[in-house]
């Protein structure tokens, strides 16, 4: 007995120390199930629009029209019934236009395309404007079933080249303000009647532009390339041309002679573009048509010559530090002692802008003589950057 009793001693100490508090390892509480998430119901997420809002819903419709042919949400005025009016609507697509429609206005509106459809009622539309809508794509056979239009308008919008299949007796066509980099082949080859044709601002370079790119616009008399990013001058201009707008490009130079085959050529814009003497030629702007001469916002440090016809010159902001009488009228004035007996050689510049440049006072008295004019030179006549502010006024007779 006494050996079992040495084996129960050791566990009797155990069991006492255990009640006097010394301490033991707790388990660890195992964690609770986190309750699960009530199931939702899943719906298809809704259409992320194109633009950060949604587009504003169509305007209600008007009043009835005394026309039963009219479209509700349009207006047809009781005085002018060949015209319709569905501006400024938040149209999303063309409504159905009469057949006795001929001045269609369809601007300031959401309309992305023209389908086949579009005009199939109304072929004697002569003037349809679309500004400022989000145009990309017209189908080709749309505007070849209208013969008789004359004006499209078509500025603001997404286009991405020159709509094909223009009616032939269209005379203004405005495409300024879209995205246009591509000129299909042929497509002016049968607007012999086209005056104006808008191109600005817009994507155009000068691969675009073929030798036969404009074959066909004998009658072309504004042609506005301004704001696109053209390096040359274009080729190939019609020669019927009055005004030419190419401000805002990248030009550098002007061929030799690129002037001399226009005969009506009266108007020239070049602001903005990269001009120095060097792309130049002497002769390039002196020609006895032109009337006025946008050359501002370049690097030219010398004045180009130019005829005594020429009426207004824009020269500010260049690099030019001097000038001299003779370099503005290409006469001999010392002649010309009385002017009334020769005016088809006394100079006709009536207006020049000389401002930002790096001319310094006095002004030169031939300069002065050329105009038979006095200057305003606008206060001081010294600019904070050494260049004049001058601005000729007609003296009283």
């Amino acid at each position: 007995m006494r050996p079992s009793l040495c084996w129960l001693l050791p566990l009797l100490l155990l069991l006492a120390s255990v009640a006097q508090g010394q301490p033991t390892r707790r388990p660890r509480p195992r964690p609770r199930p986190r309750p699960r998430p009530r199931p939702t119901p899943s719906f298809p997420l809704p259409h992320e629009p194109l633009e950060p809002t949604d587009l504003p819903p169509p305007l209600p419709p008007g009043p009835p029209s005394v026309f039963p042919d009219c479209p509700r949400e349009c207006y047809c005025p009781a005085d002018f019934p060949s015209a319709l009016y569905c501006d400024s609507r938040n149209l999303r697509k063309v409504p159905v236009i009469p057949s006795r429609i001929h001045y269609l206005y369809l601007q300031n509106n959401f309309i992305t395309e023209l389908p086949v459809e579009a005009f199939k009622n109304a072929s004697g539309l002569r003037w349809v404007n679309l500004d400022n809508n989000r145009i990309r794509k017209i189908d080709q056979k749309v505007l070849e079933k209208l013969p008789s239009l004359v004006f499209l308008y078509m500025e603001k919008n997404q286009l991405e080249e020159v709509p094909s299949a223009l009616p032939r007796n269209l005379e203004q066509l405005r495409l300024s303000q879209n995205r246009i980099s591509r000129i299909p082949p042929g497509v002016f080859s049968k607007l012999e009647n086209l005056l104006l044709l808008d191109l600005q601002h817009n994507k155009l370079s000068d691969g675009v532009f073929k030798p036969d790119t404009f074959q066909g616009l004998k009658n072309l008399m504004q042609l506005n390339l301004a704001h696109n990013i053209l390096r040359k001058m274009p080729p190939k201009v019609p020669t019927a041309i009055h005004q030419l707008y190419l401000d805002s490009n990248n030009i550098e130079t002007i061929p030799n002679g690129y002037f001399k085959g226009f005969p009506n050529l009266a108007f020239i814009r070049l602001n903005y573009n990269k001009l120095s003497d060097k792309g130049l030629p002497k002769n390039s702007f002196n020609i006895s048509n032109l009337l006025v001469l946008h050359l501002s916002h370049n690097r030219i440090s010398n004045v180009p010559a130019i005829s005594n016809r020429l009426e207004h010159l824009y020269l500010n902001n260049n690099s030019i530090e001097k000038i001299n009488g003779t370099q503005i009228c290409p006469n001999n004035l010392v002649a010309f002692h009385d002017f009334s007996s020769d005016l088809e050689n006394v100079p006709h510049l009536r207006y020049l802008r000389l401002d930002g440049n790096y001319l310094k006072p006095p002004i030169p008295l031939d300069l002065m003589m050329c105009f038979r004019l006095h200057w305003n030179a606008g206060g001081p006549g010294v600019c904070a950057h050494h260049s004049f502010s001058l601005s000729p006024v007609l003296a009283p007779s």
